[in-house]
């Protein structure tokens, strides 16, 4: 029988919005809730990806205690700006920590980057456990996309404070193999470290047939083959290529590209002026099921020097609603590892345009029902690993260990 505890959540993100980290921090959080365990989250008050979004300042969310923080999110338009809205969010973290009781975990993950800071000082102040969940590693990410050198000094101090957290935390929840290779070489972790991948946005009972599907109807989908890209589009997943070739294959009427959510990347995908590209938002939680079975296809994008530091969690709500999978990145990936055991999809490098637009025309070509057999092996494979559920408890079951 499990003896209640207090966790308390550290996340710059948080739900109702729609980016994938808040997502996974809320299933986790409600399964702890669930369990009958006292759960607060410090969270901004703004939106993550879109700041003149503003959620309530206190509510109880599926028996979560969701406290938000002013000031400490103010969108994610140039590092500076991330960077003050994130020391803020610690600062203020810390300030309000103080005045809760009987704190006996901290669990913090990736987003602000250096919330970490926070998680060590409220851990010991409280004297509690620091359980850190790994979404992204930074500063490996700002290196490998050029922002800065690996010599420079907001480097080497970013450094030192991975290594207090992971010297710190009692427990390290990295998501694939790729990231505990790159986490262990930054200190010695013993057996810390634990391979948890996320999950979809929810376990899929039911999929809308296309021609029953609102969404299809709703965008004027009948009889298209849809490409989708949905979630972040950020420099870490590129999209140039997909782009480019979607232009070239504009001549075929039956391929239509629809890129849904948010980020720097999206003004590339608006600016494409190509008649078979269509932008859309982020769309609510709500509506993902449809969203997602919309397509034929499910694009997931991988930098080529982005494995091991960014997860493609959107990958698995593609695999839920049994869709077939385009990678545009490495195959020495967690999608290539996927599509590498699974017949799930194809795979193409960033820069083969021409690779691309042979791989589109060859879909657009194939039978449906091998698409249809893709996305049905895609399904297995999520359904094994036990979906959302499983998944979730998976990681709480880390949360809980040793407390």
């Amino acid at each position: 029988m499990r003896t209640s505890k207090t966790f308390l959540f550290l996340s710059q993100v948080y739900v109702p919005d729609p980016a994938a980290v808040g997502q996974h921090l809320a299933d986790v959080a409600e399964e702890l809730a669930r369990r009958g365990h006292r759960v607060i989250v410090l969270t901004a008050d703004r939106g993550y990806d879109d700041p003149s979004q503003k959620y309530p300042r206190r509510e109880t969310i599926r028996g979560v205690d969701v406290r938000r923080i002013p000031l400490s999110s103010f969108g994610k338009s140039s590092i500076a700006i991330r960077t003050i809205g994130g020391l803020l969010f610690v600062i203020q973290s810390i300030l309000r920590s103080v005045m809760i009781r009987g704190v006996d975990a901290v669990v913090v993950s990736t987003s602000p980057p250096m919330g970490s800071i926070a998680a060590v000082v409220i851990g010991m102040f409280h004297r509690a456990a620091v359980k850190y969940w790994v979404m992204d590693v930074n500063p490996d990410q700002l290196v490998a996309l050029g922002m800065m050198d690996e010599r420079a000094l907001p480097v080497r101090v970013f450094n030192r404070l991975n290594r207090m957290i992971l010297g710190r935390a009692r427990d390290v929840i990295v998501l694939d193999r790729f990231m505990a290779e790159r986490i262990k070489g930054k200190l010695e972790l013993g057996d810390k470290v634990t391979v948890l991948p996320p999950w979809p946005p929810e376990d899929f009972e039911t999929i809308a047939d296309h021609a029953d599907n609102p969404f299809r109807k709703a965008h004027n989908l009948d009889r298209k083959i849809v490409v989708m890209h949905s979630g972040n589009h950020g420099p870490s997943n590129p999209l140039t290529t997909i782009i480019e070739a979607a232009k070239r294959v504009a001549d075929d009427d039956r391929l239509i590209f629809l890129f849904i959510g948010g980020g720097v990347g999206k003004r590339e995908v608006e600016s494409a002026g190509s008649k078979n590209i269509v932008s859309l938002p982020y769309q609510p939680q709500s509506e993902l099921r449809h969203s997602l079975a919309a397509a034929d296809v499910h694009v997931v994008s991988v930098g080529d020097r982005i494995p091991g530091i960014v997860h493609p969690s959107k990958v698995y709500g593609a695999m839920a609603v049994a869709r077939p999978i385009l990678l545009i990145g490495p195959t020495q990936s967690h999608v290539g590892d996927i599509l590498e055991e699974h017949d799930i999809g194809w795979q193409v490098h960033h820069g083969d345009v021409d690779g691309a637009v042979r791989m589109l025309r060859e879909i657009a070509d194939a039978p449906p029902a091998l698409l249809r057999e893709k996305g049905r092996r895609a399904q297995q494979v999520i359904s094994a690993m036990g979906g959302k559920t499983q998944a979730c408890a998976r990681v709480c079951d880390v949360l809980e260990r040793g407390l």
